[in-house]
This record gives C-alpha cells, sequence and structure tokens, in this order.
C-alpha cells in the first residue's frame, strides 16, 4: 500500500481543464430528452455546438429549460464510475 501511495497517489492532482470540458460536452445533451423531448434537446446541442456555447447557455438561449431545471437533470457526476447495471 505505501508504494501505491508514494507512485501514484502523492502528487496526484486534478486536470481541471478537462474538468470544465466535461460541461461543454454535447454528449450530456441526452440527460435532458426526459424533460424536453429528442426534438428540443437536439436543437439545444445543435444551438451550442454553432455559437461555442455550454448545453446549459444554449437551453437557457432557447428558453428550453429554466437554470434551476437544467442543473437538476444533467450532473455529469453522478453520470462517471461503476455502473449499478448487472446485465
Amino acid at each position: 500500500m505505501r508504494s501505491f501511495e508514494k507512485n501514484l497517489v502523492a502528487g496526484l492532482t486534478a486536470n481541471e481543464e478537462k474538468i470544465a470540458s466535461i460541461m461543454k460536452d454535447l454528449m450530456l445533451v441526452t440527460c435532458l430528452n426526459p424533460k424536453i423531448g429528442y426534438d428540443m434537446a437536439s436543437k439545444v446541442a445543435k444551438n451550442a455546438h454553432k455559437k461555442g456555447l455550454t448545453l446549459k447557455e444554449s437551453a437557457l438561449e432557447l428558453q428550453a429549460l429554466t437554470e434551476e431545471e437544467f442543473d437538476t437533470l444533467v450532473k455529469p457526476e453522478l453520470m462517471v464510475g461503476p455502473s449499478p447495471y448487472k446485465g
């Protein structure tokens, strides 16, 4: 365990740039489908891509969701890690 800590964990830092880029990932738009439907979610993603916006900025601009609704639906931290799906 000490070797693991010394050679891997010690000095480990988060890649802040990569973390920030996750919120711009257009794949997060799938979280919006149940609330706004596929067609509007597609418009949100296309608008974000075209204008270089985040999905949140695009959803607000298109009045597809309120800020509170977006924040409730889009939580990338819940989408990482082991899947609860057991097959």
